[in-house]
């Protein structure tokens, strides 16, 4: 049996909402971990990182654990995936096109052997005074929602299915 390790960077939870769903479809057994826990990687066949967008950076912390890491995690079944509201966008949604997605692989020197793009959420209602309006300003500059007393959620499930698939 397969035991696979899937490892969330998040701010607000949305990324570890979408490790457990991948966690569900998948075969074997399966743990969830926050990359804050630091987790050994050696005991899994399967590697899978997902991390999330906030304001245009990904944690420095994914950064410093791919790179203590890279070993281990390039000698076995990996996957990477990034959670970002440019997504949402037909023209961002791929790895291949997607900003965040090529700024990763260009300041890391892993090269996942699966890699996605998914959309993200907007939560204002959840959000802090500062973060709730400079997200509003991002959103109004780049065309996306800005009533703050709303949710808005842009991840197609059914992507996230075929990527848990795939791996």
């Amino acid at each position: 049996m397969s035991k696979s390790i899937i490892i969330f960077s998040s701010v607000d939870g949305h990324t570890r909402e979408i490790c457990d769903y991948i966690a569900k479809n998948l075969n074997g057994e399966v743990v969830v971990v926050s990359l804050d826990a630091s987790p050994s990687l050696i005991e899994y066949d399967k590697i899978i990182i997902g991390a999330s967008i906030r304001y245009g950076k990904y944690r420095k912390n994914l950064f410093e654990f791919i790179k203590k890491n890279q070993k281990i995690i390039e000698n076995k079944e990996n996957a990477f995936f990034s959670v970002n509201v440019v997504a949402r966008k037909n023209e961002k949604n791929t790895a291949k096109s997607n900003p965040y997605v090529s700024k990763f692989l260009k300041n890391t020197s892993w090269v996942p052997k699966k890699i996605d793009v998914f959309a993200g959420k907007i939560d204002y209602p959840k959000y802090k005074f500062l973060d709730k309006y400079s997200i509003k300003f991002i959103m109004w500059i780049t065309k996306g929602p800005t009533n703050t007393s709303e949710t808005y959620e842009f991840t197609d499930w059914e992507r996230v299915k075929n990527f848990a698939d795939s791996i």
